[in-house]
């Protein structure tokens, strides 16, 4: 770690001694620029008259001048670095903006001198906002070409929850009971602020939140593993001059208390920033299942269980860090993350056997409780340099986390006859697990633009992921601990090497982009009781070296200033993770068993999109056909357990018949795919955005005596409705509601069907302080209906289940915004200095 924190710093400075060496003999010359925007939408201004005055003792005098480009920009040049200037700005319909401006550094000889005035803000004329009845507000969803923009503020439903409601409320994403997010029915890859987190995101509050991009599918840029494509989220920054805060407070059921506050203080060349998070919840868990068992043909027994948890969980987190400017054109960021995680469950489970003629044969309760804590740490230093040329830039950072956790789990499982006598003696089982391990990201980006529309970005990353853990089961049925020999001590280590390069130009009317991605990747995974190891390694050979080149092609054409259509094609990978791969058997449910398989390999996916994007007045129009088609498809596989492993799991307190599930390699997958998205607004006080999913699913999985081969339609559906008061009264006047409905229909796995679920949430915001202020009252899963189920239909087993882990909850959010423009930390420096950091 800290080599690569002494390579940077000497290329940096590096970097900065021969910007100055190869400029040293060229005769200054002064440029200052910068962009007019509308203070209210960002969007420029065209034709705004600048004027630029020398300030001298006898008297101003024009220096330059201009009227704005189409967006806003403007820029003069041949002007004497040394000098200062009065910067005067007028365009119809809004206030004439004066200020003063000057050089960031004065000429002296070391070549040109160029500042950079930034975004401009000018506000409209009070005589023009008398004459404005309607108030426009930007759409919680953001739809273009290539990804969906998604607007949290917008969001009041997931206010004061985490970011699992926060992705429960985004058309196209679906989250299973376990917290697991789909993205057309496919695991994207989730990134924090571009990059990958060891947090999962019930471990992000919703609060913190500012935006989230979808990429369905992501170009050569992006990590290859992103087969089912890419969710980034974006947290929250506040770059203001002064001292700005946010701070919320929630209290709801079951058993949900949160707060958190976040400040921000932006003073001359630095601005520093601090959140701290608490968030708990609770509930009672519940799952049923019921099943029918088979040999040669005929039924042999039946079973059913009904479980019940009562859950606990808390996060505390708290992240902090500071930007510093070295100039307009030079940042630096260093930033911390702090999350610490404590969890209880007590479950209760009722397992009844019945014989084939369904009689009672024996009755079995099985208690577990587990405690369970985590503490995580992730450091980031990043460094951004943009150069004179406009758009050109160059961005570096460095992302290292380290975890630690610990688990205890305690399972007693007693039998008895119908007639409440002992069927078979009590077994008692602990499991205590440790873990650790540490993530290094190092990545290097470079976008260039060539002319009006071409650019050219190119890229390195490197990534690094160690991981051990311990776990150690333990009988004591004897009443002295017995080692089982589920017990296990593993460790791996995760490597991926990657670059990338995209040009992207027009050749008359049709845009495009084309782009490639190289990466090698490594896995080696060690049992270290056994000392058995697997993994895998791409590429190994030249044989198989194009299993390490990922190629991108976009195309697109602009038919009016309203319609636009975009033709794309991706290639991916999706390596198996560890759980995937790791031989370990999770016992936490008795009858339905889980365990890795290491001799997975790699999927690969070439997918394919069409897009049509509409825009219109009141709202837009997305429309996406897409095809996927996958070879060697990483899925899931269940079967009985047979006597051979039933044996290896002796005193493990599981039954002997408990399904086993795994993964393996199916031949191929296809998937064909269509998405509709409606944004419609309504007068000024109501939009709703309505998106339909259709896709049929064709899996070819062939084993060497079983065919696992499905296919079947699908398709799922989510609607958004917002509408917002306007009133004199002040009770009634900005207060938002927002209703939210999924549905989703069965879909097709190779063993069976998952079923149907579907579920409504609701909330209202009422706003007041001038804005500053709001209070938030949300009820998530109205219905009580969103649970997890599937089918599995098998020659040796039929069986019919439901599992939730969340239940409905209904929680009071309260938020505050505060700041104070000119709060000083510091003593402020003579002549300033912020004029060039402007927001």
């Amino acid at each position: 770690m800290k080599k690569i924190l002494f390579l940077l710093l000497s290329l940096f400075f590096a970097w900065q001694s021969f910007s100055q060496a190869i400029t040293h003999n060229e005769k200054p010359k002064g440029r200052l620029y910068g962009k007019v925007v509308d203070g209210k939408t960002g969007k420029g201004i065209d034709a705004a008259s600048i004027r630029l005055y020398l300030l001298s003792g006898a008297g101003d005098s024009l220096a330059g001048g201009m009227l704005t480009r189409q967006n806003g920009d403007f820029s003069i040049d041949q002007l004497n670095a040394a000098d200062s200037f009065r910067l005067q700005i007028t365009a119809i319909g809004y206030k004439e903006i004066s200020q003063t401006v000057a050089f960031s550094r004065k000429g002296k000889g070391e070549g040109p001198v160029e500042t950079d005035l930034g975004n401009i803000r000018a506000e409209a004329e009070a005589q023009y906002l008398n004459t404005v009845t309607v108030v426009g507000s930007k759409p919680a969803l953001q739809m273009g070409i290539d990804r969906k923009v998604f607007d949290v503020e917008r969001n009041i439903t997931s206010s004061g929850g985490t970011a699992i409601d926060v992705m429960k409320n985004i058309p196209s994403v679906n989250v299973d009971v376990d917290g697991n997010v789909n993205l057309r029915n496919r695991a994207p890859q989730i990134f924090v602020d571009g990059r990958p987190t060891i947090l999962s995101l019930d471990q992000i509050p919703a609060d913190n939140i500012e935006r989230v991009e979808l990429i369905t599918n992501p170009s050569a840029q992006f990590d290859a593993a992103s087969t089912g494509g890419v969710i980034n989220i974006i947290l929250k920054k506040n770059r203001k001059l002064g001292l700005n805060g946010l701070a919320t407070a929630g209290i709801g059921t079951p058993g949900i208390l949160t707060g958190g506050l976040s400040l921000n203080l932006r003073q001359n060349k630095f601005n520093f920033f601090v959140s701290g998070n608490y968030n708990k919840s609770g509930g009672t868990a519940r799952g049923e299942t019921y099943r029918t068992n088979f040999a040669k043909g005929e039924v042999s027994n039946y079973f059913n269980q009904f479980s019940r948890g009562d859950r606990s969980r808390s996060f505390t987190s708290l992240r902090f860090g500071v930007d510093y400017f070295l100039d307009n054109r030079n940042t630096i960021t260093l930033s911390h993350n702090f999350t610490d995680g404590r969890f209880t469950t007590g479950e209760r489970q009722e397992q009844q056997y019945f014989t084939a003629a369904k009689l009672a044969d024996h009755f079995g309760y099985r208690t577990s409780d587990n405690e369970a804590k985590f503490l995580r740490n992730n450091s980031q230093l990043l460094y951004k340099h943009k150069f004179a040329s406009p758009g050109r830039e160059l961005s570096a950072d460095v992302n290292y986390s380290w975890s630690d956790s610990r688990d205890f789990t305690r399972i007693l499982n007693t039998y008895q006859k119908p007639d409440g006598s002992a069927f078979a003696a009590d077994n008692l089982v602990h499991n205590d697990g440790t873990s650790n391990g540490d993530q290094l990201t190092v990545q290097v980006d470079f976008v260039n633009p060539k002319g009006e529309h071409a650019k050219l970005e190119t890229g390195v990353r490197s990534f690094i992921n160690n991981y051990t853990t311990r776990f150690d089961a333990l009988s004591l049925n004897t009443g002295t601990p017995v080692k089982l020999p589920l017990s296990n001590h593993y460790k791996y280590r995760e490597m991926i090497n990657a670059a990338y390069i995209t040009y992207t130009d027009k050749i008359g009317s049709i845009g495009y982009q084309v782009g490639l991605r190289a990466e090698y990747s490594r896995f080696d995974g060690d049992l270290i009781d056994s000392a058995k190891k697997f993994g895998y390694e791409y590429p190994k050979e030249i044989g198989n070296l194009f299993k390490s080149l990922f190629p991108s092609v976009f195309l697109t054409k602009k038919l009016t200033d309203n319609d636009e259509l975009q033709l794309n094609y991706t290639r991916r990978i999706r390596r198996p993770n560890f759980w995937n791969m790791n031989p370990f058997v999770d016992i936490n449910d008795p009858l339905n068993l889980r365990m890795g398989n290491p001799n997975l390999t790699p999927e690969f996916t070439n997918s394919f999109e069409f897009n049509y994007n509409k825009t219109y007045t009141g709202g837009s129009f997305l429309g996406v056909i897409y095809f996927r088609h996958s070879t060697d498809e990483i899925t899931q596989f269940s079967d009985t357990l047979t006597a051979e492993q039933y044996k290896q799991l002796n005193n493990a307190a599981v039954d002997p018949n408990a399904i086993l599930s795994t993964f393996i390699n199916a031949n191929s997958e296809q998937n064909y795919g269509l998405e509709l998205t409606l944004q419609q607004k309504i007068g000024s006080s109501f939009d709703f955005t309505p998106t339909v999913n259709l896709q049929y699913t064709k899996v070819n999985a062939k084993l060497a005596h079983t065919d696992l081969s499905n296919e079947g339609f699908n398709w799922e559906g989510k609607i958004t409705a917002n509408y917002k008061i306007s009133s004199r009264s002040p009770i009634w006047n900005k207060l938002s509601f927002q209703a939210i409905g999924e549905y989703e229909s069965a879909e097709v796995i190779p063993q069976g069907k998952r079923k149907a679920r579907y579920g409504v949430d609701l909330a209202l915001r009422k706003d007041f302080l001038k804005d500053k202020a709001s209070v938030t009252v949300a009820v998530n899963d109205v219905l009580n209906s969103s649970r997890f189920g599937a089918i599995y239909d098998t020659e040796n087993f039929y069986q019919d289940f439901y599992r939730r882990r969340n239940i409905r909850s209904a929680r009071i959010t309260f938020t505050w915004k505060f700041g104070k423009n000119d709060f000083s930390l510091f003593k402020k420096e003579r002549g300033g200095g912020d004029e060039m950091f402007k927001d």
